[in-house]
């Protein structure tokens, strides 16, 4: 297995890995909105939806892949009513329409309102 890591991306919060790539797939942990070169996150939903995207974008890029080779991803909401804006966002990224969940969870790390985890090749 090899470790995928970039600058370009958040770090991660926890004791795990942004990345890792096995036998051709790319499994990436869930990207929160942070922005790598301030630490903060924006304040809305479009805003957060835009630097998960790009975050993921980032490590994809690292890892030799992009957007439209993504197979699959896992978004998390931190409140249903944001699910239309958050498509609105992530449509204009994951253009090749992955397999996709989508959940809404009690809270994310760091009080962020989303976080996109993706599956790869």
């Amino acid at each position: 297995m090899e470790v995928i890591n970039t600058n370009k991306a958040p770090a991660a919060v926890g004791p795990y890995s942004q990345g890792y790539r096995h036998e051709g797939l790319i499994f990436l942990s869930g990207q929160l909105p942070i922005d790598p070169s301030t630490g903060t996150m924006p304040s809305d939903i479009e805003g957060q939806a835009h630097q998960s995207a790009k975050n993921v974008g980032a490590l994809l890029e690292e890892a030799g892949s992009s957007f439209d080779r993504v197979i699959k991803t896992t978004c998390f909401l931190a409140d249903m009513k944001d699910f239309a804006a958050f498509n609105s966002v992530y449509e204009k990224y994951f253009t090749s329409k992955p397999a996709r969940s989508c959940v809404a969870v009690k809270e994310l790390p760091k009080g962020a309102l989303c976080e996109i985890e993706v599956i790869a090749y």
